[in-house]
């Protein structure tokens, strides 16, 4: 008896510790989204022309540290640092001294939709429009 009591004490402790967890705010799961994987760029538009094939060979792997790899037929060629904004629905990237494509990624984006596994963006610097599809592999 005085066994049973002992486990059942035990298990009501860890299902009371277990639910005092402090749930993850928007800004985690961003976060939590974007480094979980690699991700590819499988639309990119420029002024309506449809550049894709241009980013076939990058992957871009995203940090908890707000950096990212562009990773070029498996080499990283450059890092840079992103952020993301869920209130706003926003996202931002910057690749110093990145040559074309990988220069097109710099800015800020607006997030148009976006799951778990996707991300459809846009941005419009003067007459310049871009819109972008990052899926996650």
């Amino acid at each position: 008896m005085k066994m049973r009591k002992l486990i059942l004490i035990a298990s009501l402790t860890i299902l009371l510790s277990a639910c005092n967890k402090t749930p993850l705010n928007q800004e985690d799961l961003v976060i939590l989204a974007m480094t979980d994987g690699k991700w590819a760029v499988t639309i990119f538009t420029l002024n309506g022309n449809n550049i894709t094939a241009d980013f076939s060979a990058y992957r871009f792997k995203y940090y908890k540290n707000k950096t990212v790899d562009a990773i070029n037929n498996g080499t990283v060629e450059n890092t840079g640092t992103w952020d993301g904004n869920s209130a706003t629905r926003t996202t931002s990237a910057n690749f110093t001294g990145a040559v074309y494509p990988l220069n097109l990624i710099n800015g800020n984006w607006n997030i148009d939709r976006n799951g778990w596994t996707y991300v459809e963006a846009s941005q419009t610097i003067g007459t310049e429009t871009k819109t972008m599809k990052l899926v996650k592999e």
